[in-house]
């Protein structure tokens, strides 16, 4: 990690008076990492929580789906262009700030919840702040890091996601078994709020376009003029539908394996959190990190490649997730289950990437946010429901086990998105924004 960090100060190092020296450019990135990592414990937590949420407040999982999906996805995706917009003309750091307080505030709240409407409520405040956490970072570490280093920078970042889904995981099950499930969102909803005077005051707001040709000030484009720039480009939607159907599964599979441990398996809850803590930690971050590097190392002689690995990876993510779904014993569930879930994260680097490089520098902060708001309204809104009501529809049929089925039926999504992928790199030499 530092050798990446330094080589990519000492390439650029004449490209601006003021470029971030490698120090402060990997405390940005570790920071970032931490921020991303609270996001994805708030938003995860409920996932290992559902056992105990159900049981007490006598939820089904349809119920679930749409409280651990659809609550959140409405105000994250709806808010995040608005928000992403105003990233782009004003602080960054200050936005990420104010997001930051807000979602871990109504994570606390959540745990103050007796009925299922004041648990949805909650959530959806959690995506209300959560819409301003990750487009103005992608915009971020588009300033702090030269195109070359780009996807590695945005996979360290993507670490947040399988760090935060661990902890969220692993912490949830903890508490709701040796406390209760409503300190769980107590204790991380205050941590969160107290990092975020730390972010404020210790990041700086860099140049926009520091590393890109296009340097000069300009008027910040409006609304219709990206979505204009965005129209032209053919691989921004397909790379946007394709992640979209990728996270219906990877999303869906993030908040019901723990449930699927418990009820196929026979798992308690603290087991059960450890267990997929554990798969997703060390998977995720393996997967993460070969996606940006073999973005890097493929991708700036055929841009195609940024799409076209992604792809790879997701017609072999499904093979996997059968055999680890329908595995007989725990101990070979988990070694199998370590492939697909990396395979299924390696497009975070490379496609991050190529979604910045197909707008300028002042475009960033809105694009990014589209692009969320396409992946998210669809794989968060409708990912987990639909995992949670195929599972309500086969419970007659196979009682406990309906899980185990639909979790199964959600592979298919994984090979809708690399059909998609495999479109948009035909496109992305064209597209792209040198």
């Amino acid at each position: 990690m530092r050798r990446f960090l330094y080589t990519a100060q000492m390439q650029n190092n004449n490209s601006t008076a003021d470029s971030p020296q490698v120090t402060n450019r990997a405390y940005v990135l570790f920071i970032l990492v931490v921020v991303y990592t609270f996001n994805f414990i708030d938003r995860q937590i409920v996932g290992i929580l559902a056992v105990p949420i159900k049981a007490d407040l006598g939820l089904t999982d349809s119920q679930l789906g749409l409280m651990g999906g659809l609550a959140f996805a409405l105000f994250y995706t709806g808010l995040g262009i608005p928000v992403a917009m105003l990233a782009d003309r004003f602080s960054r750091t200050w936005i990420m700030t104010a997001a930051l307080v807000i979602w871990s505030g109504m994570t606390a709240a959540s745990g103050l919840a007796t009925n299922f409407w004041q648990l949805f409520a909650a959530r959806l405040g959690v995506g209300v702040g959560e819409a301003g956490g990750v487009a103005p970072a992608y915009s971020l570490i588009s300033d702090y890091f030269p195109p070359s280093h780009r996807a590695r920078a945005m996979s360290v970042y993507s670490f947040g996601i399988p760090i935060g889904s661990a902890i969220g995981i692993v912490f949830g099950g903890v508490i709701a078994s040796m406390i209760d499930w409503r300190w769980a969102f107590f204790i991380v909803g205050i941590a969160g709020v107290a990092v975020a005077p730390i972010f404020r005051l210790t990041i700086k707001e860099p140049p926009r376009g520091q590393y890109d040709r296009q340097r000069e000030a300009v008027k910040a484009p409006g609304l219709k003029l990206i979505v204009r720039t965005l129209m032209t480009k053919p691989s921004f939607w397909l790379l946007s539908l394709g992640a979209s159907f990728s996270s219906m599964m990877g999303y869906g599979v993030f908040f019901w394996l723990p449930s699927f441990f418990v009820r196929s398996y026979g798992l308690t809850l603290l087991n059960a959190s450890l267990f997929y803590g554990a798969v997703l930690l060390i998977g995720g971050l393996a997967g993460i990190w070969a996606g940006g590097w073999l973005g890097d190392r493929f991708g700036q002689d055929q841009r195609s490649q940024y799409a076209r690995i992604p792809a790879i990876a997701f017609l072999c993510t499904v093979p996997f997730y059968i055999a680890a779904i329908l595995s007989p014993t725990l101990t070979l569930a988990f070694f199998v289950l370590l492939v697909p879930t990396a395979l299924g994260l390696a497009w975070l680097g490379p496609v991050i990437s190529a979604i910045q490089h197909l707008v300028r520098p002042d475009m960033r902060a809105t694009a990014s946010a589209i692009f969320l708001f396409i992946n998210n309204l669809i794989g968060i809104g409708l990912g987990t429901y639909a995992i949670g009501a195929l599972s309500d529809a086969l419970t007659a049929q196979f009682g406990d086990e309906s899980l185990r089925y639909s979790i199964l039926a959600g592979t298919g999504f994984y090979i809708i998105a690399a059909g998609l992928f495999l479109l948009a790199s035909r496109w992305l030499e064209n597209d792209w924004e040198d």
